[in-house]
């Protein structure tokens, strides 16, 4: 009960740091490209973990509790480190050339926020079976992302909210990722071989479409070290060590709120206000959030007798 309770805190932690996120992305967008924000970000995160990693494991070795690595535990570790990095390239990279093409960092963070209901469609396709109740799930979902994506007749849904849709889709692969390895291998080292696989992933399109520019890094510099140190470095491996303790369906629950917070830091630090159709579709989708996680007796067939 302990280790669920400490789970669903470093949880709690990760949301309010990844809603926060949101706005930094947004302002730093004014200054560098997608991609180089992506790539520079990670690399700060993979590196900030590396002390930490380092002392933890002295510590270990001074107190004599430190169990070196088989063979296969670092297959496992490299392994996990490549599929979480890559699936976490994929998902930063289309969240951030979607906030790159307009989308608010409060609508990011709703949309992004669909990857509750799409680790259930993932995992369909590995035999795992869906509640009845989920499909409304859905609908409510799509109803509240039409009212917030269609800002008029003839917008239709951005680039932007699309791209940023794609991410919510390669955060649930992720997060599959992360439930299968973090009870397998150490959370802290798993999350910094994550961050430099995703980060090396991110540095391919950034000399290709964007170049290294250290004059606009430095310029973006203050979002950058937030997300580096704080959304890499403490959030993510907040969420590899708090998925570990908690259950998957609490843990869904909790970090789906980071769309909560998205909303509330960039109205607070942007001093913007969303429309009354924006807020209507973001309680449809945070309804759906919600319901997607309740669970509901299943109906009992009555037996029929037989004379």
């Amino acid at each position: 009960m302990k280790s669920q309770i400490k789970g669903n805190i470093l949880l709690f932690l990760t949301t309010l740091i990844w809603g926060c996120t949101f706005v930094a992305q947004d302002v730093a967008m004014e200054h560098i490209g997608p991609f180089e924000y992506q790539a520079v970000r990670s690399i700060i995160g993979a590196i900030v973990l590396l002390p930490v990693i380092f002392i933890l494991d002295f510590k270990k070795k001074r107190d004599g509790t430190y169990q070196p690595m088989t063979i296969a535990t670092k297959k496992e570790l490299i392994y996990g480190g490549l599929v979480c990095g890559f699936c976490l390239c994929v998902a930063s990279c289309f969240q951030q050339v979607g906030i790159a093409y307009g989308t608010s960092a409060g609508k990011a963070g709703f949309i992004t926020a669909m990857y509750i209901l799409f680790v259930p469609i993932i995992s369909l396709f590995f035999g795992k079976r869906v509640s009845n109740h989920f499909w409304i799930c859905v609908a409510l979902a799509v109803a509240g992302l039409y009212l917030l994506c269609i800002t008029g007749a003839d917008k239709g849904i951005t680039v932007g909210d699309f791209l940023t849709l794609m991410c919510a889709i390669a955060f649930a692969f992720q997060i599959l990722a992360i439930d299968r390895f973090a009870p397998r291998v150490d959370c802290l080292k798993l999350s910094c071989i994550q961050f430099f696989v995703s980060g090396v992933f991110s540095a391919i399109p950034m000399f290709i479409f964007e170049g290294f520019n250290p004059d606009k890094i430095m310029a973006a510099l203050g979002p950058i070290l937030f997300a580096g140190v704080l959304s890499c470095g403490v959030a993510y491996t907040l969420q590899t060590v708090g998925q570990k303790y908690t259950e998957p369906t609490v843990g869904s629950l909790i970090m789906s709120f980071e769309s909560f917070f998205a909303v509330v830091a960039e109205s607070v630090i942007l001093w913007t206000i969303p429309s009354g159709r924006e807020i209507f579709g973001c309680v449809l989708m945070l309804m759906a959030i919600l319901l997607s996680q309740m669970q509901f007796p299943s109906r009992k067939k009555k037996k029929v007798k037989t004379s």
